[in-house]
């Protein structure tokens, strides 16, 4: 499952971040591989929003295509 695929509200655990420099800027950001996140909103055609404790991260709709993530509870 990638992150574009995630609905508002449901809690994920990144699973895989393919390219090493988009990598390196979502790790300065708190977004890492095993990273447990909240989607807080879902733009439609727009960035999916992330929350990470209480900071919130828009990431653009072709990058979360290529984050593969997982759904946790």
């Amino acid at each position: 499952m990638t992150l574009d695929l995630i609905d508002k509200g449901q809690k994920l655990e990144v699973i895989h971040i393919p390219d090493a420099s988009i990598r390196a800027q979502a790790i300065r950001l708190g977004i890492y591989e095993g990273a447990k996140l909240v989607c807080s909103e879902k733009l439609p055609a727009g960035p999916v929003i992330l929350q990470n404790r209480m900071q919130e991260i828009a990431i653009g709709r072709n990058l979360a295509k290529k984050i593969a993530i997982k759904s946790i509870s």
